[in-house]
């Protein structure tokens, strides 16, 4: 069988390395645009602020060991067209120019995703600068020692990071945010004003409320960032606004959402079944809604490229879902998080409730511990664990992979109450902090007189928790 991939980051990287290894003397050809593979993103941060000294570090395999492999590997290679009827793709080199035209027998999308790029006037300005793969990564680290004032747009997870490692290395930093909240596709209002003061404490100017409506310069050689809400300068400005998927080659050939990724069943496979999507060229099934979403995450696309290595010689290995679940290190603090916060929740059309845990990680009688706040998110119809924001200085990370878990399993803040959990002074309380904010929910919904469907005289427990 004769396999073409098309782009080699992570999802095109793991769906290769997992048809070699468990079919060797298959055809693999990888088309890739960039001379390189497989390059974790999520370290740029720790490159510019000189945690990682070598921005090279950050790729986890090369061309040269996927032909080692077995595959064909086609680096500086653009498709610009793919033909699902004819099961054929048109790719130029992009050094010659030359057009050949290439067969399969499966195609795996990989084609990741870019940045989006907001329609701002002088968007294009030498000054503004995005922020994803290598080369920008090369770029925007060479910018930044010769400017000091630096701007990033948009606070989700990158623009976040970047902030921080700014900050660190002697940047004067502003962080421009549409609404007023970061983060917000991790945490609540209220985890998200917590990270602004602890931003701001470090020196990071947090403008909230003030949308980027415009680049421009002065008489001074300076950026002049226009926003609804005031003008600001700085030398520089990196511009992390979300991603897009990259699909338009198969537009039109196979289902795809609003947002141009494409839809996948259970088995990776589209709407075409010789062609497979993963990584950011494709949806997730996002388990707290039960329903499609698009969230680009590393984490959703080494997984899905697996399947999809695994998947083009049969529906073999289902797709679990995702619960979307990441962290990030802020100023010695981590943050985590896992499902959907409270208001995603409730936009959704659930009848969610939180609570929150304010406490300590360990008890408070043994030498040192640190502040810990949990945010629950629960339905309250079904009392399923709908998603949990985790934040201190003690690493709790591994947390919200335990909650993500719980969600994946349909577990209620009954299980999570009372489910086992070791306890030595050492690293936890006789209840682990996990199973005290899942008492606070049952407690809270008793009160209301919301009991346990089971416990409830002359009523039968939701189908969907009986046994």
């Amino acid at each position: 069988m004769k396999v073409i991939i098309v782009g080699s980051t992570h999802a095109g990287t793991n769906a290769a390395l997992q048809i070699l290894r468990d079919h060797p003397d298959t055809d693999v050809t990888i088309y890739e645009r960039h001379t390189n593979v497989s390059f974790l993103s999520c370290g740029i941060s720790l490159f510019l602020d000189g945690q990682v000294k070598h921005l090279e570090d950050m790729f986890y395999s090369s061309p040269k060991q996927l032909e080692e492999a077995g595959a064909k590997v086609k680096t500086r290679r653009n498709v610009i067209k793919i033909d699902s009827e004819a099961k054929t793709v048109d790719v130029v080199d992009m050094d010659s120019g030359d057009l050949t035209t290439d067969s399969y027998d499966k195609l795996i999308m990989a084609t990741g995703s870019t940045v989006t790029v907001p329609p701002i006037f002088g968007i294009d300005e030498d000054k503004v600068m995005l922020c994803k793969n290598y080369e920008q990564a090369v770029a925007i680290d060479a910018a930044a020692k010769g400017n000091k004032r630096i701007a990033i747009i948009g606070a989700g997870y990158i623009g976040t990071e970047l902030a921080e490692s700014y900050a660190r290395t002697g940047h004067e930093v502003q962080l421009f945010q549409s609404r007023d909240i970061i983060l917000n596709h991790y945490v609540d209002k209220g985890l998200s004003d917590h990270i602004v003061g602890l931003l701001e404490d470090k020196g990071v100017a947090v403008n909230l409320n003030r949308r980027v409506t415009a680049f421009t310069g002065n008489d001074n050689g300076e950026l002049v960032i226009e926003t609804t809400n005031g003008e600001f300068t700085a030398d520089l400005a990196v511009v992390c606004t979300g991603f897009v998927p990259n699909t338009e080659l198969l537009r039109g050939q196979v289902e795809m959402d609003r947002h141009g990724a494409i839809i996948i069943n259970d088995y990776v496979q589209t709407s075409n079944p010789d062609i497979f999507a993963c990584g950011d060229a494709s949806v997730v099934n996002f388990n707290p809604t039960g329903k499609p979403a698009y969230t680009p995450l590393a984490t959703n696309a080494v997984r899905q490229g697996m399947l999809a290595g695994i998947n083009v010689f049969g529906n073999i290995q289902q797709y679990m879902g995702t619960q979307a679940t990441s962290a990030m290190k802020i100023f010695g603090h981590t943050l985590a998080s896992t499902g959907l916060t409270i208001d995603h929740a409730l936009s959704a059309g659930m009848d969610a409730d939180m609570v929150t845990f304010e406490g300590t990680w360990r008890p408070s009688y043994m030498p040192t511990t640190d502040d810990l706040t949990i945010n629950l998110v629960y339905n309250r119809k079904n009392r399923r664990i709908l998603g949990a924001q985790f934040f201190s200085k003690h690493e709790v990370a591994q947390s919200a992979n335990a909650i993500s878990i719980a969600i994946q399993n349909r577990n209620t803040i009954d299980d999570l109450a009372f489910v086992d959990m070791l306890f030595n002074p050492n690293f936890d309380d006789p209840f682990n902090y996990l199973n005290l904010v899942a008492q606070q929910a049952v407690e809270k919904e008793t009160k209301r007189g919301n009991n346990h469907p089971r416990l409830t005289a002359g009523v039968d427990p939701d189908p969907e928790l009986a046994d």
